[in-house]
């Protein structure tokens, strides 16, 4: 079934090494993760922080496995006016890099009001800080700035919506869509955050199909996430109790998800992607029986 699709499936480097729990994959090397992806036969990927910087180190590492960077993730400070010069100098670098990397998507996502990536915050923050109307509509314009920017790179702006951030929940991503300009800003589909923030993840396919530019897939476990609720732990303390899984191992049905995305013709990619301890839950053997599940999903029904 795979090799019908008419996407391309990929694997983020965060099964391998955290990128939110920095100590999980703490010593595993970008040698590893390559290689894994390699054998398991998978031709694309994102930037990871244990990945080489140099583009000339990097491309070489790349094609010596036959694998193409895919995209990087991008944290953004626009709902506040006063950081917008700064980070959209910052946005042109950060795309600049991926220009020569050969990618084509740049997934982006606001970090103004998080209480885990917000630099203006203390480290003991409890809550987001949601969007007044004067940053959601910075938000919205400093986007399409960016927007504009990676458009002339031949490049587009993929929004994340993203858990413990101010557009996690479905009617924040409604917002945000409502609000941007559909030629700039389009969006980076996860279905596992598109769950963590409260959505049915398939209603928010169907819904914002033609805005979507790029895939996560990735699973929920659904009792951490109960009892994480009853806890009130936040979204780092949930990543780190397991909340993410690759799919086939958690509650999301996919079968109507990869159904829809194949049948409306999306054709960019699809990244594998767990966000868990890869002590307890070995990367390459969990992201095998993903590939194993998802092969066995029929296209038609």
């Amino acid at each position: 079934m795979l090799q019908d699709l008419r996407f391309r499936i990929g694997a983020h480097p965060i099964n391998w090494v955290g990128e939110d729990v920095r100590e999980h994959g703490a010593e595993t090397t970008f040698e590893t993760i390559m290689d894994d992806l390699q054998a398991l036969g998978l031709r694309g990927t994102e930037m990871g922080r244990k990945y080489p910087t140099d583009p000339v180190v990097l491309k070489q590492e790349l094609s010596a496995r036959g694998i193409e960077l895919v995209s990087q993730w991008k944290s953004v400070l626009f709902s506040d006016p006063a950081y917008r010069q700064q980070e959209l100098e910052a946005y042109r670098a950060h795309v600049a890099f991926l220009s020569e990397m050969g990618s084509r998507v740049v997934s982006t996502a606001e970090i103004g009001g998080s209480q885990h990536f917000d630099p203006r915050r203390t480290p003991h923050e409890q809550t987001v800080e949601r969007l007044d109307e004067a940053g959601w509509q910075a938000l919205a314009e400093g986007l399409n700035q960016a927007g504009a920017i990676a458009a002339e790179y031949g490049m587009k702006l993929t929004y994340h919506h993203h858990g413990g951030t101010v557009i996690e929940r479905p009617e924040e991503i409604d917002r945000l869509m409502e609000l941007t300009d559909p030629a700039l800003v389009h969006l980076l589909f996860d279905t596992g955050h598109a769950y963590f923030g409260g959505a049915d993840p398939l209603r928010v396919l169907r819904k914002h199909y033609d805005r979507i530019a790029y895939v996560h897939l990735k699973d929920v476990r659904p009792d951490v996430l109960q009892q994480a609720a009853l806890d009130g732990t936040d979204f780092i303390g949930c990543v780190r109790r397991g909340v993410f899984t690759l799919p086939g191992d958690g509650c999301l049905d996919f079968g109507p998800i990869i159904r829809e995305l194949h049948q409306r013709g999306y054709d960019g990619w699809a990244m594998l992607e767990g966000e868990q301890d890869p002590a307890v839950h070995p990367p390459r053997l969990y992201a095998e029986r993903a590939l194993s599940f998802l092969d066995g999903i029929p296209l038609e029904r």
